[in-house]
This record gives structure tokens, sequence and C-alpha cells, in this order.
């Protein structure tokens, strides 16, 4: 028996030890190491005694487990004393554990004072915090080099816990030892730091503590501090560097619980507190920031443990699939339009809010109070403005002089923000304390004043880099109580895989794109935006679109239409006049308009782009809608923009701009075909005159306006000579359209786009856009564009064996339906997404086809099955262009009957609608079938 220890009795006061208010229903360790000390001392036959402990140890855990998760489930959003049930029952495991080395295992009956040995929980276990799977970090102390006793009974205590299937982080070291490894690495130092004895000699225990605090952590606050920050910033930075990420790490996240444990590690060691109720008497919180801090704390543990006891694992992040189950398990239900687990998230990231809120108020205390760096200003050495009266500069920070005479004018909720950003000077926390408490004072007058709305507008047009101040202004929720109708959509998560930020974010992510353009920092890679703008257009009117283009999201009506009614209503209350608001609510209405149109469209069809430049009826709105398109699209998140849809944008705005400039009939089919086939005579100028009207003469007209001269140079020596067996296929990367353009030549027959699309699919190419025509003289000429896996044009190296796959497809060698099961399939994370089908026929947007629009969930194979299913019914396909927003796919085809005629008959339209509904349900279930 170790000397001072007893594994049933509360730890000395000297030392932390586990808090008696936590216990583990249903389990007490004096009751349990006596049941073992039965269970050991009686005749135990073959079986090894630690083998009979373990047993013993882990029933008693998976019963304990049981309650304290059914206790939780009666509190599913408080998660506060299921953590510390969680750590309390570790303790008790791990002591009993303790007790069986010592007693049973090795007994030493005369210990001497080298054979002493203290048990200590460090790390996230040492504050008494543990999630259903978290790792449990013990120390092993002894107070010199570790005899063969110890050795012994720490090895037992580690193979017992690891037969448990507990995650066991383990050191064994000496007070000497934890001393200088915490001088050195403060992952170490940071584990000391909330150490807390279990089990073994107390007075280890105690020299450990008082000597951590007299030699390691006084007079060293800066350092660790210091140390504490640059590992966070860097955390965040591998965490993506955003708070709005939609699939965040509960743990390590921006926002997340590891931001709060910061705060708590940074006051512990300066203050030596236990708790952090404790920071209220630091004065570094108030006591509602404090309840706030414990809010925060308690909300993102519960989202922890539920992730945990679903995953059977520590799993951390969450991720789509799990946020619809946790959402469930916290009794987040639909209502008013908009899912639960979209509630759950928006809770999610406003909990995630007030972390950063908190740690903003918590460093600046530390500032004033000389523990940690003031933060150096940018342009260090250029002149600064100087500030305006009623404003003061605290720590390189703008601080209010007079808090009173600061809230008699409302107007300073908003002044403070435009003065921030004319200086370039942060806003202090204490001012930021001061408008956060105060949001009742902004009321109607305020929101209905003139002045409000030039400051308002000053903040976005006049300084540049606004989205520092409309994110500060909306984390404080200034912005939604000066406009109510933007508070709604505040961290409200827009569930699908396409967009990356909740939509107040993707917002604020807009408008900063749009000042990026601005400033000319986007000019080769947004030629045409930059251009525009250089031009001259009404800033005012772009910039409030920009900003209530998705304010009426999270309503079951089009967001759109809901959007353009409150448009209406904000705009002239932001001071615009009666043309620049009808302008704004145009360009809110059709603010996913140029997008749609482009991207799920024949840019090639003249009816297309009269119907178009219809709609958008002057250039000044076509340029203001082609700017707010790009804004919006690169504010879904990274990697959404590409070469193919800057193509896409600049052409429709190319060809509108030519038919509101020079009329519609500037768009006429007939002058496009005479005009290119007179550049593809002049790129064959080498070829005998005879065989190029030949050429000219085996196209009808789609082909003349659908195809760039290369295309049909490319096309004219593929058909050059063709055999009726042969098929002739030339890749290319085609980087201005950031995809590989893959052109096929052969004899023509039914079904020949689906047996392309199966090929393709085949071999992994994701389709983007696809043209197919026939000739006079029975030849079929498609050309597909295709990216890889990854959304990018296929490396030139993979080509050969790309088309070899390609070929053997074609040649019958390999059967699409059977080769594609394997690779038809629905991702994990992507299930609990809802895609409701819908396809539409329409006779109007086209003068020669009949345009079907199925909408529905992305997968491998559904190309290929809704082809094959038009060429079943006797539908010929001109051509295909598929638009792809995460999950979600819209295939668009341009189809005409057998005869040659629209699809005009409403029985025909609904029996291909039943046939492509079928092929999407059966497709699905065999995709769910081969997980």
């Amino acid at each position: 028996m170790v000397p001072g220890s007893d594994p049933a009795l509360p730890a000395a006061p000297l030392v932390p030890s586990t808090p008696l208010t936590s216990t583990a229903p249903g389990l007490d360790a004096a009751a349990l190491c006596s049941a073992l000390d039965a269970l050991l001392s009686a005749p135990k036959g073959d079986t090894p005694p630690r083998t009979l402990a373990v047993q013993h140890l882990i029933e008693a855990r998976r019963e304990c487990s049981a309650r304290i998760e059914a206790e939780f489930a009666t509190h599913p959003r408080a998660a506060g004393p299921t953590v510390r049930a969680y750590a309390a029952l570790t303790d008790v495991i791990v002591r009993a554990a303790f007790h069986v080395a010592t007693r049973h295992l090795h007994p030493l009956p005369n210990p001497t004072e080298g054979e002493r040995l203290a048990v200590i929980a460090v790390g996230g276990y040492g504050r008494a915090e543990m999630a259903p799977q978290s790792d449990v970090d013990l120390l092993f102390l002894t107070p010199w080099k570790i005899t063969g006793w110890a050795e012994s009974v720490i090895e037992s205590i580690l193979y017992m816990l690891w037969d448990m299937r507990l995650k066991v982080g383990h050191a064994s070291r000496t007070v000497k030892d934890c001393l200088r490894l915490g001088a050195e690495d403060i992952t170490i130092r940071t584990a000391l730091l909330e150490h807390r004895f279990l089990s073994g000699d107390v007075r280890l225990a105690t020299e450990l503590h008082q000597r951590l605090r007299d030699e390691l952590f006084r007079g060293t606050g800066p350092q660790f501090i210091e140390a504490k920050l640059a590992e966070r910033a860097e955390r965040h930075r591998r965490q993506g560097g955003q708070r709005y990420v939609l699939e965040p790490n509960v743990k390590e996240g921006k926002g997340g619980l590891r931001d709060l444990q910061t705060l708590y590690w940074i006051a512990k060691y300066l203050h030596n507190v236990e708790e952090v109720s404790e920071l209220v008497g630091t004065g570094l919180f108030s006591a509602e920031e404090y309840l706030q801090f414990e809010q925060a704390e308690d909300f993102l543990w519960a989202v922890r443990c539920h992730l945990h006891l679903l995953g059977g694992r520590a799993v951390d992040q969450l991720t789509f699939d799990m946020q619809v189950d946790v959402a469930q398990r916290m009794g987040y239900e639909d209502r008013a339009g908009r899912r639960g687990v979209e509630l759950f998230m928006q809770e999610y990231f406003r909990e995630a809010t007030k972390v950063g809120e908190l740690t903003r108020i918590f460093l600046t205390g530390l500032e004033a109070r000389h523990v940690k760096k003031v933060p150096r200003l940018e342009g260090l050495f250029r002149r600064r403005k100087k500030v305006r009266p009623g404003y003061r500069i605290d720590l390189n920070r703008l601080n209010v002089e007079d808090p009173k005479a600061f809230l008699a004018d409302n107007l300073n909720f908003l002044r403070i923000f435009d003065e921030a950003l004319r200086t370039g000077y942060l806003i202090h926390p204490d001012a930021m304390r001061l408008v956060a408490a105060n949001l009742p004072l902004i009321d109607d007058a305020m929101r209905e004043a003139p002045e409000a709305a030039e400051i308002f507008l000053d903040l976005m047009l006049k300084h540049g880099n606004p989205e520092r101040a409309l994110r500060r202004m909306n984390e404080l929720g200034v912005l939604g109580a000066y406009i109510p109708e933007f508070e709604p959509i505040v961290a409200m998560m827009q569930y699908n895989v396409y967009h990356h930020y909740t939509v107040d974010e993707h917002i604020i992510q807009c408008i900063a794109t749009l000042d990026r353009i601005e400033s000319g920092e986007l000019v080769e890679e947004l030629p045409l935006s930059s251009s525009i703008l250089k031009e001259g257009v009404n800033r005012r009117v772009l910039y409030v679109a920009l900003f209530l283009h998705d304010i009426g999201k999270g309503r079951p009506e089009d967001h759109s239409v809901v959007g353009a009614q409150i448009a209406r209503r904000v705009a002239p209350r932001l001071g615009l006049n009666a043309e620049e608001a009808e302008t704004v609510e145009w360009l809110v209405r059709y603010h996913l308009f140029m997008s749609d149109v482009a991207q799920k469209r024949d840019l090639s069809d003249p009816r297309t782009l009269r119907d178009f430049a219809k709609a958008v009826k002057t250039k000044k709105r076509l340029d203001l809608l082609t700017v707010l398109t790009v804004c919006d699209i690169r504010g879904v998140g990274p990697g959404t923009w590409n070469n193919w849809k800057a193509m896409l944008l600049r052409r429709l705005h190319s060809l509108a701009s030519i038919a509101l400039e020079d009329g519609l009939e500037a768009l006429n089919r007939d002058r496009g075909e005479e005009e290119s086939k007179q550049h593809l005579r002049e790129a064959l100028a080498f070829w005998p005159a005879d065989k190029i009207e030949a050429e000219i003469g085996r196209h009808y007209g789609p082909y003349w306006q659908a195809l760039s001269t290369e295309g049909h140079v490319i096309f004219a020596r593929l058909l050059d000579g063709l055999r009726d067996d042969e098929i002739r296929i030339d890749l290319m990367p085609d980087p201005d359209r950031d995809a590989t353009r893959a052109c096929f030549a052969l004899t023509d027959h039914p079904g020949i786009f689906s047996r392309l699309a199966g090929a393709l699919a085949l071999v992994g190419a994701n389709v983007v856009d696809a043209r197919t025509y026939t000739s006079k003289d029975g030849y079929a000429t498609a050309v597909f564009w295709v990216q890889d896996i990854e959304g990018r044009p296929y490396e030139a190296s993979r080509l050969p064996r790309l088309r070899q796959m390609i070929e053997k497809t074609l040649r019958g060698e390999v059967v699409a339906r059977e080769a594609l099961k394997d690779r038809d399939k629905v991702k994990k994370r992507e299930r609990g997404f809802k895609f409701p089908t819908s396809i539409a026929f329409d006779n109007e947007g086209s003068d020669i086809y009949t345009i079907i629009e199925v909408d529905t969930r992305d997968r491998p194979g559904l190309l290929y099955d809704l082809t094959r299913t038009l060429a079943a019914s006797n539908i010929y396909i001109a051509s295909a262009v598929i638009a792809t927003y995460g999950a979600q796919v819209v295939d668009t085809f341009y189809v005409k009957d057998m005869f040659g005629l629209k699809l005009h008959v409403k029985s025909k339209q609904e029996a291909l609608e039943r046939k492509l509904r079928q092929a999407i349900t059966e497709g699905v279930e065999r995709a769910r079938a081969a997980d």
C-alpha cells in the first residue's frame, strides 16, 4: 500500500481533487473497491486476477454509462451534469484500477519513501469535464527515479484501462521532470495547469501543485498568454479561419469549446481561479458575460456529447449527416417553413459568435492590466487620422469618452462604426459592451431618420473595407436592430452542400468581394466586372441590392419574391430615391436570373438571349445584374467561382449587350450562321474549295450557331473520311472553361447521347455541358465538356486512358449500366439533405426545341439514367446543360420528338415525366443499396 493513500477517501484540500458534487450515478468508489476485494480474494480458477477485475469494471462502467446517457436524454441541451458525471465515472474506474494494482497485483507491505506514487488527472480530464469518448489523460508522479514496483503498478493500471477500450494518454514523471518539461513545452505546461489528484500519495500531489505555482507559473503570465493565443490562431487557421463554416469542429473550430477553454486556462494561470464564475470577481467579466460564457459552454458541450454518443467514438466535426441526428436528439423540430436542423445550426452559430465576443472582452481586459501585448497598428508608420470629439484611443483602440453622452444620441450606434472605418482603428471592447447592452435605444424614429441612412450608406460606400464594420455590427446585434428585416437571417444556416457560409456571412462576403473589385484587386480574375465598375454604375443601388439580395431567406415562399417585397420597404428607408429603390427591388427579385440563364440554358439559342434581353430591358440594369451575380457566386465560398461560370456570364453579358444596344434582330440565327460558315472557310483555306463547301453543306443551322470556329474545324477533321463503323474522338483541355472538351464523330443512331453520357460517367467524368448534332448525311457530331471528380479539367497525362475507356464502352466491351453500379452512390455526408425532384417542360424558351428541366439530387449515374429514359421514349436530345449546386443538380435538355417536333401534347409530357421520375427513384434506390 502507498503511504498516505486511500482510494475511497476524498483528497486533502491542499491540492485540486474531484469536486464533491460530481458523482457517477449508481457507482460508488468505496463500494466498487470492496466488491473487487471480495472477487479477487475468492478462489479464481484459471482466470488471472487482472482479467477478473477488468470484466467487473467493464460491466460496472457499462451500467453507469447507460444511466448517464438516459439522464442526459431528459435534458439534451444542458450538458453540465453529464460531462461531470462522465468524469466522475472515469475517476471511479481509475481509482479502482489503482486499488487493484496496489492491493492485489503488486502489494507492497513496507514501501520506502522512494516507492511513493500518485495518480493525477491532467488536461481536460483534470478539469473534471469529459464527453462520452474523451481521452483519459493521466500523470503518474513519483518522487525520484521510477522503481520496479512503481513501473509494475503503472503498467497494470494502463493494461486494465486499455483492456476496457479506454483511450489513455499517460506520462510517468517526477516533480522535477514536470517543472523542466513544463518550462520547455507549452502543451505540457497547459496540461499540468489543470491537474487534479485522483489516488495514491497525496503529499506528492501537494508538492507538485505548490511548486508549479511557485516555480513555473509565477511571473510567466505574459509568455503563457502569447503562446496560447499563437496556438489559438494556428488552430483557427487549420480549421478554415471562419466561425461560420457549415461543418464546424465543435472542439477545435473558431467559436468552439477550445476557445472558451483557452480563456479559462489564461485566467487560471494568472489568477489561480478554479471556476469561471471567479472571473467576475477579477473584473475580467461582468455577471452577464459570465452567464453568456456558461450558456455557450453548456450548449457546445451538449453538441459534443451527442456527437460522441452518435458516433460511438470521439467525433468533434459537426458534419452534415451528423447535424440532422444531433438536432433531433436536442429536440429541434421543423417549423415555419424551416427544418429543425437549420434552427439548430442557427443556434450553434449564435453561440459561436458569443464566444468570439467574450474572447475580445477578455483579452482587452488583459491588455489593460499590461499582461498581454497591445496589438500593433496596421501601417504603424502611417499617420493616423485624428478621432472626432466624443471618442478617445485606449490601447490603440477606439473607445467612447463619455458613455452617458454617447447613449444620449442613438445615431452614435452607427457613427462609432463609421468612425472606426474612417480612422482605421479597431473598436475597444468596452465600447462594444456599451453598444450591445443598449440596443433597445435603436428605435423606429432612428430607423426612419435620414441621417442614420446617410451614416449607414457611408459605411459601405465611403471608406473601403466595409466588411469589417458590417461583420462587427452584425455580431453585436446592431444590423438586426437597425434593419429588423435582417435579424431573422443572422446565423441562419443554408442546409445544403453548395453554400459554405450562413446567410448573413454570405452577404458580408459578397460585399467584401464588391469592395475588392472596386479597389482594383481582381482586375485579372474579373475583367468584365472590373471594367463595368470602372466605367461607372450607381454604387448606392449596387451595394444596397447586394446587402438585401438574400434577406428573404428562411420563409416558405420564394426568397427572391419575399426579398423584393422587403427591399421595397427598406431601400427608401436607407435614403434611396424612387428610381433607385425600384432598381434595387428589381435586382433583388431577379438576382438569380442571370446565373440561371447562363448555367441552365443553351446560350446558342437566339430565343433564350432575346427573352433574357427583354426581361433586363436596359444596359444599365444588365451591368448591375452582372456585377451582383458575380459577387453572389463568389460569396458562396472557396472554389465555387471558376472559369466555366466566368465564361458563361461573359458570353451572356456580351450577347445581351448586342441585343440591347443594336436591337433584338442582331441575334438573328441566320446572321450568326453565315458568319460561322465564313470563319470556317477562312480556317480551312488550305482545303480544296469543293471539299470546304461539302463540309459546310452537310450541317443544319443549330450546328453553326452553337459552336466556335475551333469546334467546327475539329469536327471537319474528325468527319473527313470517317467510315460507317468508325468512332473518332478528340480530347483537349479547354482552360477558358475549366473543363476538358471531348468531341465525338460517329454514325448517328438512336440513343447516341445516352451512350456517350454512360461512357463518360463510367470513367468518372462529370459532364457540365453537352451538344449533339446530326448531319444531313447521317453522322452524329457531339461535344461534351467534362471535369474530373475534383471539378477540374483532366490532366494531359490522363487523357490517353480516358480515351481508351470511352472507346471500350462505345464498342460495347463494357456495359455502362452494370459497370456504374459500384460508382453510383450517394455520399454519406449528403444523405441528410432533402432534394425534392422537380421536372418542368418549357415550349416558349426556344423556337425549335422543348426545354425539359430536371432539378434533383446529384449522383454519378443520373445523367445516363435520364438520357437513356429519353432515348427509350424516342426523344431526340439536341443539347444538355448541367448546373451543379453541391449535392443538387439541374439538368436541362433541349429536345424534339421522333418527328422533329416540340412536345406540345400534355398527356405525352405527363407520361414522360412519370418515366423520368421512375428512373430517378430507381437510381437512388440502387445508389443506396450499393453503399
